[in-house]
């Protein structure tokens, strides 16, 4: 008999546990309820609705789990990959910061306008 046939046995209809419940699915992965209701709600876990009741199969939800797997990544190989990145771009930090500040000199803000203008320089012995 396979697993998704189902067995009478007197008046009883037992079915096998190929769709499962909230409760079942939270105790399966080991998360509370309200997180199986929050993926559900979200749509990020595949589930199926009759009216009110959610179930859940229970090879697609060993395929998601499988796609939701995060592999380790050692931290040398990220500082040597890191490391690889600038030295193949080569960038000049310094000069960009210098050609910045080179641009902006004799321009002020001014709130009144909401402009930036050429600064005007005071007058000698004045106010």
């Amino acid at each position: 008999m396979k697993k998704t046939d189902h067995q009478t046995t007197g008046n009883a209809v037992t079915v096998s546990p190929e769709f499962l419940g909230v409760k079942v699915v939270s105790q399966y992965l080991g998360v509370p309820t309200s997180t199986i209701y929050s993926l559900v709600e979200e749509e990020r876990i595949p589930h199926y609705r009759i009216g009110r009741i959610i179930r859940f199969k229970r090879s697609e939800i060993d395929v998601w789990m499988e796609g939701n797997k995060k592999d380790c990544v050692a931290p040398e190989k990220v500082a040597r990959k890191t490391v690889a990145l600038a030295q193949k771009h080569k960038i000049d930090i310094d000069r960009i910061v210098r050609k910045a500040i080179e641009g902006t000199r004799g321009q002020r803000y001014t709130a009144s306008c909401g402009k930036t203008r050429p600064s005007q320089r005071p007058q000698k012995g004045g106010l």
